[in-house]
């Protein structure tokens, strides 16, 4: 049975990629630096180094024809939600990927919760216990669940717990984090994605 949300609605309400990036934009626009706290401004400068990262991926990514397939594939209607917020740096390394995968076919509709809006969603969606973003959930069409994926790679989950296990905090974690993503351009997450879609197939022979 689909969960109250779906019933509701509230997933295909959200926000489409455009509308989330142009709502950011405009936010940080509307913004006068001077005018916010420490903490505030953090986030501010977050957010448009957030920005300047997918755009960075929007322009460069291609999705490999191995994934293209799987993808346009697809003949039932999905839908894809994403839990996230704009001053996620795990959430701008790998939504512009994600959005690249959705765009490959119409019968796939991505939307955008924010976290902080939603947090009776999100607490159906925990990653041990925490509201780790960003957070992929597929439907279909009827409500029913198709996948998870999120926060990030296997690969970068494993190189956040050697950091922490070598006593490396913030800022120092998040720089060699960021570094990790610029030099793997994605590739982790389209491999997870194509193991994502293979279990899906095999599961419908």
């Amino acid at each position: 049975m689909a969960n109250q949300f779906f019933i509701e609605r509230r997933i295909h309400n959200g926000m489409t990629y455009k509308e989330y990036t142009e709502s950011i934009l405009n936010e940080i626009k509307n913004t006068i630096p001077d005018s916010l706290n420490n903490e505030q401004k953090e986030i501010y400068d977050y957010k448009k180094l957030n920005l300047q990262r997918s755009g960075r991926i929007e322009k460069t990514y291609t999705v490999s024809e191995e994934l293209k397939k799987f993808i346009k594939n697809i003949k039932d209607k999905q839908i894809w939600m994403v839990l996230t917020e704009g001053w996620c740096g795990d959430s701008a390394q790998n939504l512009p990927y994600i959005v690249k995968y959705a765009e490959l076919n119409s019968n796939i509709d991505l939307r955008i919760l924010l976290r902080d809006s939603n947090p009776d969603i999100m607490d159906l969606y925990l990653t041990n216990g925490t509201k780790s973003i960003p957070k992929i959930v597929a439907f279909d069409k009827s409500g029913n669940e198709l996948f998870q994926w999120g926060p990030r790679p296997d690969e970068a989950k494993k190189l956040i717990n050697k950091l922490k296990k070598e006593g490396i905090v913030k800022p120092e974690l998040y720089e060699k984090l960021h570094l990790w993503y610029g030099r793997d351009r994605g590739k982790e997450i389209e491999a997870e994605f194509l193991k994502i879609f293979n279990n899906l197939l095999k599961r419908d022979l």
